[in-house]
């Protein structure tokens, strides 16, 4: 499990540092041009500058000359906002990127601040074009409650998401079970809950997300049962148990196995029980590599399996 988190972890620090420059560099241009129109506000701005005072006998090139104040102070709106974002999230990042619950919450919170400030910049560079911002935003307010009515059960996802992270319940990397499906936490949006299982992604609205079984807040067990035939004798299975069973030695386990007795008398054979405690990540493996080293272990002692047999009678003619 941990590794699984290591290697999702590094997926993510990979994309960031692939898409970190670009942006930087973006932003570093827009700022310049930011600060390059601070620096010549009047030549822009003014009442008397080229942009306002028609220097064209044609009103179609007066008319565009005119936009250019406009298209300015919309990038200049939008440059300081992201910038301020860009700094606000890194803080974030930085400082709250200690756990798997932290990562889970710095997620949720920089969705929630982008949707936010791509709401107030919008609602800025409409206002600088000459839209009663007003009137949207009232007419905003009643769209959305209508909206809100027919949309509950998004409402109930957004809620949910919520009380999930905060509530730690499980978090990005976890290993849980919800319904029939078992997978790894790849992300916990404000909307759906992505489960990852062998290469396929499960999508789940979080409003839809009950009963669930984290199988990471403590160790695992790791089971095997084997049988053995009635003829061999259990105190010498045994015996040869506790001799042999300590020099097993499994990657993944963190206690080593355990000899926990007769499960159950099954129609041909004695049913043992062994187990070991491992992490959910690792619990398959280490099924499968103790299945074949105590099948070893068995044969190398002489000690028989049974399997299905048919006896044949012959009349004896």
């Amino acid at each position: 499990m941990k590794e699984n988190f290591k290697k999702k972890s590094e997926e993510v620090k990979n994309k960031v540092k692939s898409m970190g420059p670009v942006k930087i560099i973006i932003l570093i241009i827009m700022a310049a041009a930011v600060v390059c129109s601070y620096v010549f506000h009047d030549w822009i701005f003014a009442a008397d500058s080229v942009f306002n005072r028609g220097v064209s006998s044609s009103e179609f090139l007066n008319g565009l000359l005119a936009l250019v104040p406009k298209i300015v102070r919309a990038v200049q709106i939008v440059t300081i906002m992201l910038v301020i974002t860009a700094i606000v999230l890194g803080i974030i990042n930085r400082a709250f990127k200690r756990s798997q619950r932290e990562i889970t919450i710095v997620r949720l919170i920089s969705n929630m601040i982008k949707c936010v400030v791509t709401v107030i910049m919008v609602i800025a560079v409409l206002a600088v074009w000459g839209i009663d911002t007003t009137a949207l935003i009232t007419g905003a307010g009643v769209i959305t409650l209508v909206v809100g009515l027919g949309m509950q059960s998004l409402i109930g996802d957004v809620v949910a998401g919520l009380f999930i992270v905060f509530e730690n319940e499980f978090n990005v990397g976890d290993i849980i079970t919800v319904g029939d499906f078992r997978g790894t936490v790849v992300s916990i949006g404000i909307r759906t809950t992505k489960l990852e299982a062998v290469g396929n992604i499960k999508i789940i609205n979080n409003s839809d997300i009950r009963g669930v079984l984290n199988q990471t807040v403590n160790p695992s067990t790791a089971k095997s049962l084997i049988d053995i035939e009635y003829g061999d004798s259990l105190e010498r299975v045994e015996e040869i148990i506790k001799t042999k069973l300590p020099e097993i030695k499994i990657d993944g386990i963190i206690e080593g196995i355990s000899y926990d007795g007769v499960a159950s008398l099954g129609a041909s054979g004695v049913t043992l029980q062994f187990t070991a405690k491992c992490y959910e990540g690792d619990i398959f493996a280490v099924q499968r590599e103790m299945n074949k080293r105590l099948k070893v272990m068995f044969d190398e002692n002489g000690i028989g399996i049974p399997f299905p047999q048919i006896v044949v009678h012959g009349s004896g003619n």
